[in-house]
């Protein structure tokens, strides 16, 4: 089918680049250690402009890691009420309190700030949203982690790879990347591989390695996929390929003015919302009758009401397959 669901942005999960892949035999504390993972991490924390970098097996991990770990009893995290999931886990498997703020949100968030002022707080927000296709209002959520000594983490998920200086994500690319206490970034997206890298300071990355349950207590992945994480951010083809991906995004923008559609006209996920559940359903049935593959999303994965499609635009993406795919959904609209 065409995709227009994976979350495959620059088309490298189609291509080979790596030629072998031999177990680790362990964990990283015990036997899955190599001087390859230092070197790779190294490099990572080099590319990223981080004082340290500390690669988990996948963002999902990752995330549990940092939330289960590093807030304490008496802690507070304040997280926007639409983080992915893997957030919401680490914050249950760890001790801190937590409280939603309205998705960005100023006043919520500060609200929520004010009435934890006495308490150590960390603010989760995503750069990129996956289920809304629009970005951190970061420069302000900054300003606001400012003025109550609050600690930022940013999973940068669906924005590294395509935003910024040579893909470095949203953080860098705003030059705030130093303001931020985590920036996580995950391989599994435009990046077309697997694993994710916790860019942190020195000290963090030596606590994670002695506190994240969710590194010491699992297999490593084989030193060839940490070299490839290394390797992949500098690639030489990334470039034109987001420029290819903004090029599709404009075209398909274009040609789906009228279409209810909240997310950012940059961002590779497009969300499109229709009047009523049983439609949306048989717009997604409508789709894969003439072969294109877009997902629409139901509660509880977004809020009850707020059901959509999913578009992903991708580098690869004809502009016939484009074309194909906005002429059916304006057709649909134009049949509701």
């Amino acid at each position: 089918m065409i995709d227009f669901g994976s979350n495959d942005y620059l088309g490298l999960a189609k291509t080979e680049f790596i030629a072998t892949a031999c177990g680790a035999t362990g964990s990283r504390l015990i036997t899955g250690h190599s001087s390859t993972i230092d070197d790779s991490e190294r490099m990572l924390a080099e590319f990223y402009e981080s004082e340290a970098a500390l690669c988990f097996n996948s963002g999902y991990d990752a995330n549990l890691g940092i939330f289960s770990s590093i807030p304490q009893r008496g802690d507070v995290v304040l997280y926007d009420e639409h983080i992915h999931a893997s957030v919401r886990d680490g914050i249950r498997l760890g001790l801190a309190k937590s409280y939603s703020f309205k998705h960005n949100d100023l006043e919520h968030l500060r609200l929520q700030l004010e009435k934890n002022k006495d308490d150590i707080c960390y603010i989760a927000i995503e750069a990129l949203y996956s289920m809304n296709g629009d970005f951190s209002l970061l420069a302000e959520i900054i300003a606001l982690a400012k003025q109550y000594n609050s600690y930022i983490i940013i999973d940068e998920a669906h924005s590294a790879g395509l935003f910024g200086l040579d893909g470095r994500g949203l953080a860098h690319g705003a030059d705030r990347h130093n303001d931020v206490f985590i920036r996580l970034v995950t391989f599994g997206k435009a990046y077309g591989t697997h694993g994710a890298v916790v860019l942190c300071s020195e000290d963090l990355k030596s606590y994670l390695i002695n506190f994240a349950r969710s590194l010491i207590y699992t297999t490593a992945l084989p030193a060839s996929s940490y070299k490839h994480m290394a390797d992949i951010v500098r690639h030489e083809e990334l470039k034109s390929r987001r420029d290819h991906l903004q090029s599709n995004l404009a075209h398909f923008r274009l040609r789906n003015t009228g279409l209810d559609n909240l997310s950012a006209s940059n961002s590779p996920i497009q969300i499109i919302r229709f009047d009523s559940v049983d439609q949306l359903k048989r717009v997604e049935e409508s789709l894969r009758a003439v072969n294109i593959y877009a997902k629409a999303i139901f509660s509880p994965t977004v809020p009850e009401g707020t059901e959509c499609l999913r578009v992903c635009i991708h580098s690869f993406n004809t502009t016939t397959e484009l074309d194909a795919l906005s002429g059916s959904l304006n057709s649909l609209e134009a049949m509701s």
